[in-house]
């Protein structure tokens, strides 16, 4: 899976997008049953859009749904390729979806 790599003013990148195929509390559970993450805000309008903030190997990361898409970033930006792929693995490829560069 190719990730993707575009930085925010910031200081986040973001590096996975992911089509909108769960719904909001059922990602926020899936995220939290990756071992070592830890979800530390769950944010929603109950309409049309949620954040989802989690933390995992010391690093912070932001889900946002925008245009029918989950959107993945992570702060800082600098964060290690293996770490993101393990997060694009398992809440992207684990749910029969592929990340799009």
């Amino acid at each position: 899976m190719e990730l993707m790599d575009i930085k925010a003013h910031d200081g986040s990148r973001q590096f996975l997008a992911i089509p909108q195929a769960l719904d909001w509390d059922r990602m926020r559970d899936h995220i939290a049953g990756l071992p070592g993450a830890t979800v530390s805000d769950f944010l929603t309008d109950h309409v049309t859009e949620v954040w989802i903030d989690f933390s995992y190997r010391a690093h912070t990361f932001t889900v946002n749904n925008q245009f029918g898409e989950y959107w993945f970033f992570v702060s800082p930006a600098d964060c290690p390729e293996e770490i993101l792929r393990t997060v694009a693995h398992h809440c992207g490829l684990d749910m029969g979806r592929r990340g799009k560069a």
